[in-house]
């Protein structure tokens, strides 16, 4: 339908309201009058030409007059569909305050009705049912080998905390990570794909409603849905051999499985695990500054051990190991808490990736028990932890008791809540400051403003993962890595901690998401240089900031002329 030019414009075959119908080539009242001749859009659109800024500042007007976040969602996404490229520079110039519209949280409500409010399908959905219709979706996208970067997809069973929300979830949750990745790093929005894994659902609510446009049928297990994964892989990887693949939102039993079995093999990685692990490595890496004690003299306590605590507990232990630790000893100074208590090795039902941190029973036989469990009070007064992180989703789980325990056995105390939403955090910074002294180093998953205590005014931290994922993502891309290997990850976190200066007191452990693109671009020179350290770029890189400068696309408007001009 159209093609890019070696000058940046484009081409096309399109006319009239067909052009006007692509978000990518649609300009609105911004196409030129030489341009409305040659595209058949004269007497299409009203006599004024406008420049991108002054259909910025009407279209920012009419979002701020929509009366709730989820109808600022539906606003933006609209504008998504008619005008990429002015979505874009809306959100550019407007991130810190999109951000949370156009993805976590205002996102789980639009998911929940996705059925409801289905208008324009993005991408491609695959089923379960039809394995075999996989390379069909991706041939009927008409992209070649070398035109996609980037795949996102999801099979929607652990939809950011709301659960199971089947196809809407997956096609919601990959659009609007892409949209984050487009926004805040500048991958191309059209070299991406997001993708629906249809694998049914478990949500009695979706199967038993009239409108749910997924699988009607209980979510997949076993051989099966590993079948339909490998075939997703290999046809993907196959049919786009330069992209990056990316994981979302994937249930516990599956997600930590799926990276394991194609890490090493293909370009992959998962934000859940991977991303949030490392986000909280940068934010303690900062902390660790002001502490002063090394990573290698770490205690760290892990309540909430599932899939993403123990996903960050991966990335903290090889940390642990990079400062001089072998990996045994490492392992053995993280302490992991769950539903069931302090987690031993005596102890059934435990899932592979959490049996490596499971305390031996004997060392734990005196220690005092709340019936069969041990508590996160009984680890913290017999551990004295220098670091304590929050991944449980229990509310208020991090009592003053625990605090000031935990406070007093350590100068310099590392609390990090980063449940969401706030009804999920395990304790409030302004708690935290308050029962530690102000000595407490603290970083959430929730935004919060800026907290005075005894004249001195602490900035809290955002483990924002959107830190992290957009640079890591555009320099695997610039780079063409083979793979995302854990040292790439290591620079991703260690270059999102060296954007931040915590000498002064208060200062934040990490830099505030107002400049997304700056972020992002710092970490993507990192991460393609560890790419290329490592004998896994694919290109040569003699200029690695200026190539990640040129790579990232910007929300412009092009010239647009048809066939032949």
């Amino acid at each position: 339908m159209f093609a890019e030019q070696p000058d940046g414009s484009y081409v096309t075959s399109l006319r009239g309201q067909a052009v006007l119908q692509e978000p990518l080539l649609n300009k609105g009242t911004a196409f030129s009058a030489e341009e409305r001749a040659e595209l058949g859009l004269e007497g299409l659109l009203p006599p004024v030409v406008e420049t991108l800024e002054e259909q910025a500042r009407r279209i920012y007007a009419q979002y701020r007059a929509q009366p709730s976040d989820l109808l600022k969602n539906v606003y933006l996404a609209a504008l998504r569909d008619r005008n990429e490229v002015l979505y874009y520079r809306l959100l550019s110039d407007h991130l810190r305050e999109m951000l949370p519209i156009v993805y976590d949280p205002t996102v789980a409500q639009a998911i929940k009705l996705y059925s409801h409010e289905y208008r324009r399908p993005r991408g491609v959905y695959l089923s379960i049912d039809d394995p075999d219709g996989i390379e069909r979706a991706f041939t009927d996208m008409r992209l070649g080998p070398d035109d996609v970067d980037l795949i996102v997809a999801s099979d929607a069973e652990e939809i950011l905390g709301i659960g199971d929300w089947g196809v809407g979830g997956g096609a919601g949750i990959a659009t609007g990570k892409l949209a984050v990745y487009t926004a805040a790093a500048g991958i191309d929005p059209a070299r991406v794909i997001p993708v629906a894994l249809d694998v049914g659902t478990d949500n009695e609510a979706l199967l038993t409603e009239p409108a749910y446009v997924g699988n009607r049928h209980s979510r997949i297990r076993g051989k099966r849905y590993d079948d339909f994964i490998d075939a997703y892989v290999s046809t993907a990887t196959r049919m786009f051999p330069g992209a990056l693949l990316h994981w979302e939102d994937f249930g516990p039993s599956n997600a930590r499985r799926i990276l394991d079995r194609y890490t090493g093999r293909i370009c992959t990685f998962n934000d859940d695990m991977q991303g949030t692990g490392a986000i909280v490595l940068a934010a303690l890496l900062s902390a660790v500054k002001v502490s002063g004690t090394p990573m290698r003299e770490q205690r760290i306590v892990v309540f909430g051990a599932g899939t993403a605590g123990t996903g960050i507990a991966d990335q903290l232990r090889d940390a642990m190991v990079r400062d001089g630790l072998d990996r045994d000893t490492a392992t053995r100074r993280i302490w992991p808490i769950d539903k069931q208590g302090l987690l031993t090795n005596d102890m059934s039902g435990l899932r592979d990736f959490q049996q490596p941190y499971a305390r031996p029973r004997d060392e734990v036989s005196g220690w005092a028990r709340d019936g069969q469990s041990i508590s996160l009070a009984e680890v913290v007064r017999r551990v004295k932890p220098t670091m304590l992180l929050g991944t449980s989703t229990v509310h208020g789980a991090f009592t003053e008791e625990i605090v000031r325990a935990m406070a007093a056995g350590v100068d310099r105390p590392i609390i990090f809540p980063i449940s969401n939403p706030t009804e999920r955090i395990e304790a409030m910074p302004a708690d935290l400051i308050r029962w530690s002294g102000g000595r407490a180093l603290i970083a959430t998953g929730i935004p919060i403003d800026p907290i005075t205590h005894d004249g001195v005014t602490y900035v809290i931290a955002q483990a924002n993962n959107a830190l992290l994922y957009p640079g890591l993502g555009l320099g695997t891309v610039v780079a063409r890595a083979r793979q995302v290997s854990p040292g790439m990850l290591q620079a991703a976190a260690e270059a999102v901690a060296g954007l931040v200066d915590v000498s002064a007191p208060g200062a934040s452990l990490l830099p505030q998401v107002d400049n997304l693109r700056e972020v992002s671009a710092t970490v993507a020179v990192a991460v393609a240089d560890r790419a290329a350290e490592e004998h896994l770029a694919r290109v040569d890189l003699r200029d690695t900031v200026q190539q990640v400068q040129d790579t990232m696309w910007q929300p412009v408007y092009r010239r647009v002329h048809g066939n032949g001009q």
